[in-house]
């Protein structure tokens, strides 16, 4: 730190009872008054050099004592800051560095100690210290700046924030190791401040400075909201240039510390731009309700899915060879077309499942209502789910979870999910879940069916199913094994049903005449039935005959 020694003569100040004089032979004629503190001292070398001292003294009459007394009851910096301005007018050495420059500059100031009165006054030899060392160091600068805001009006008016500002600014940046580490001690208002410079000058990338930031004052109770709002302030425009993980956390940070709804907001979109990197951790925001948790905030993913769909993913991407392009049309275009589709689908693919990741854990909510979980489940397009074995998982956890849904809330639920797309362990599970509405079951008996007669040979599972009414038990544990589920009563269990149970079941469900999902009606579920090679019906036939032994 550097620092600038004024005058030559021995301090002399000392206390009487209240009082500060200075050893002198001749009489005070001035008392000062400056907040709590009491100052004896003398006209003739503070009013050579503080024009306001001398209109003051001009305006009060002399007491029959032959004295002047000033109040200063507002002097900027407090008496510590009116000694040092003192001991310079007396001649006293004095010692200033970027630890008391601003109250010592502001107090020159309000005391008008100008080059007018006196040439070489204080303000001068504090502006050439400032200019000629402060400014061109940069850890003088950020102390300095920190000063300021102990004083903040004199500060701004005086330029001294705005030029320490200006300084730091032009010294950021990867040629200076630990800069983001020293920008850090700054207080949220003023970092705010000096990374919007920064970030303006553009000789640094402020994505790892925030992170920085963000870790040095997000758990500090009294600051922790002001640094985030800061932070959210200051993320740069550009996709990428931060971690999606990092813009999650500030998320998650701003339901904890009550963030504005337009910075929660704003960190919905960041997060929805990068959705495709983000993990099922970091889309589960916890919801508050009067400072508890209460379960997730399914409104703020709805919000960031938007803000991936904004990015014109939501309909399915073209693939570039179907269209037409001239002989002379550029390669390189044509390969940035195969790679833009590529990522596009990629992107939401990865989207997908995360989607079903999050449904899973969102469905063991059991505050968490149908219409908000059929709705996150709706965000993402059918064609960006290429097999729903997850989906089907967070819809049998959604069903043991909340065994109240009734027989129109569970075909509802199971709209959403594509028999086509289940692997056959799934299909296994799904034609033994009882708590699937029906038409599922049989739409998933319907489906796998098929897909084994277009093999020529049934999955091992279905054929057991099938041919014997019960399921092997070692299929059962099985997927029960490779399957993450909730514990205890979560746990897939394989249902002891059988052929006869389902026939049960399925003419209770007859009275309802709602369609199957994917459009099939019970005209058309006949139709395709008949259509079945012979070797499925004679399976069909042997099933229905099993059941009414």
């Amino acid at each position: 730190m550097k620092f600038m020694k004024l005058g030559s003569r021995p301090d002399t100040f000392y206390n009487t009872e209240t009082v500060r004089s200075v050893s002198s032979e001749v009489s005070s004629d001035l008392i000062i008054q400056v907040k709590g503190s009491r100052y004896l001292l003398h006209k003739y070398p503070l009013l050579s050099k503080s024009l306001l001292l001398q209109k003051l003294c001009s305006e009060i009459p002399k007491t029959p004592s032959n004295l002047h007394i000033v109040q200063l009851p507002d002097f900027p910096g407090g008496p510590d800051s009116f000694e040092l301005c003192a001991k310079f007018c007396y001649g006293i050495t004095i010692t200033v560095s970027a630890y008391n420059f601003v109250p010592a500059r502001c107090a020159a100031e309000y005391l008008q100690m100008t080059e007018k009165v006196e040439p070489g006054n204080l303000i001068h030899k504090l502006e050439t210290f400032f200019v000629c060392c402060i400014l061109n160091g940069w850890r003088d600068s950020i102390a300095v700046l920190r000063a300021t805001r102990a004083h903040p009006t004199w500060s701004e008016d005086l330029g001294i924030a705005a030029r320490c500002i200006d300084s730091i600014a032009s010294r950021a940046g990867p040629g200076r190791a630990r800069w983001a580490e020293d920008l850090s001690e700054l207080e949220p208002d003023l970092y705010l401040r000096t990374m919007s410079a920064v970030k303006s000058s553009g000789r640094a990338a402020v994505g790892d400075a925030l992170q920085v930031y963000t870790a040095r004052w997000l758990d500090r109770a009294g600051p922790g909201r002001a640094a985030l709002e800061a932070v959210v302030g200051l993320l740069p425009d550009e996709r990428g240039s931060v971690p999606c993980g990092f813009l999650s956390r500030l998320l998650k940070e701003s339901s904890t510390l009550g963030l504005s709804c337009s910075s929660r907001n704003e960190l919905a979109r960041r997060v929805g731009l990068q959705l495709d990197e983000a993990s099922v951790d970091d889309v589960l925001v916890p919801c508050f309700s009067g400072g508890v948790e209460n379960g997730h905030d399914v409104d703020i993913v709805m919000a960031i899915l938007e803000g991936f769909m904004s990015r014109g993913l939501g309909s399915r991407p073209t693939s570039p060879r179907g269209h037409r392009r001239s002989r002379s049309a550029d390669s390189n275009f044509r390969e940035g077309g195969r790679l833009s589709y590529a990522s596009q689908h990629g992107s939401l693919v990865r989207v997908g499942r995360l989607v079903d990741g999050y449904l899973r854990e969102i469905a063991k909510d059991e505050g968490l209502s149908l219409s908000k979980f059929v709705s996150v489940a709706e965000a993402v397009p059918e064609w960006a789910r290429l097999e729903h074995d997850d989906l089907y998982m967070a819809i049998d956890t959604y069903l043991k979870v909340h065994p109240e849904l009734d027989k129109t809330e569970r075909k509802r639920l199971c709209r959403i999910l594509d028999c086509k797309k289940l692997s056959i362990e799934t299909c296994l599970h799904a034609a033994q879940n009882e708590k699937l509405p029906l038409r599922v079951v049989v739409q998933v008996l319907f489906f796998e069916h098929a897909r084994a007669t277009n093999n020529l040979e049934l999955a091992g599972g279905i054929k057991a199913l099938i041919e014997g009414d019960n399921v092997p038990s070692n299929l059962a544990a099985s997927f029960g094994k490779n399957t993450k589920v909730p514990p205890d009563n979560d746990q897939w269990r394989s249902p002891k049903s059988n052929v006869s149970t389902l026939k049960m079941r399925l003419a209770e469900d007859d009275d309802s005449d709602d369609d199957f999902p994917d459009g099939f009606e019970k005209y058309s579920k006949m139709r395709s039935f008949c259509m079945i090679p012979k070797r499925p019906k004679r399976i069909f036939s042997k099933l229905w005959s099993r059941s009414l032994r």
